[in-house]
């Protein structure tokens, strides 16, 4: 299964859904490809849903490192929400988990747009 990414807005932030795998491939591009739409279109504040997302391979990582680049770039940020367990622990072993704000809560995370 590869990744599925929806969108929606709440209030100023735009919350992007993935489900499944973001692998090298057609996967990684999806997920840029809509994280670079985004930004040009001028949503500039992202919330990434990853709650959904089973497996992450070196080029998921790389394209969540680009994205967070991309939307700095157009100024804006883009946060995490709700990691699986999976992701959380790939993103503390490459030592990124840092990097990014990340909430368990999609309420608190979207007021930290404020």
């Amino acid at each position: 299964m590869s990744v599925t990414l929806s969108t929606r807005r709440v209030g100023k932030v735009t919350v992007v859904e993935a489900a499944g795998r973001i692998t090298a491939g057609e996967a990684a591009t999806s997920f840029r490809d809509t994280i670079r739409g985004l930004a040009s279109a001028g949503q500039t504040k992202l919330l990434v849903n990853l709650a959904e997302i089973s497996y992450m391979d070196s080029s998921g990582i790389g394209e969540l490192v680009a994205g967070f680049t991309t939307l700095a770039h157009h100024g804006g940020v883009m946060k995490l929400l709700k990691l699986s367990k999976r992701v959380h622990d790939l993103l503390q072993s490459t030592k990124l988990y840092t990097m990014f704000e990340v909430y368990d809560d999609e309420r608190r995370a979207v007021a930290s747009f404020q």
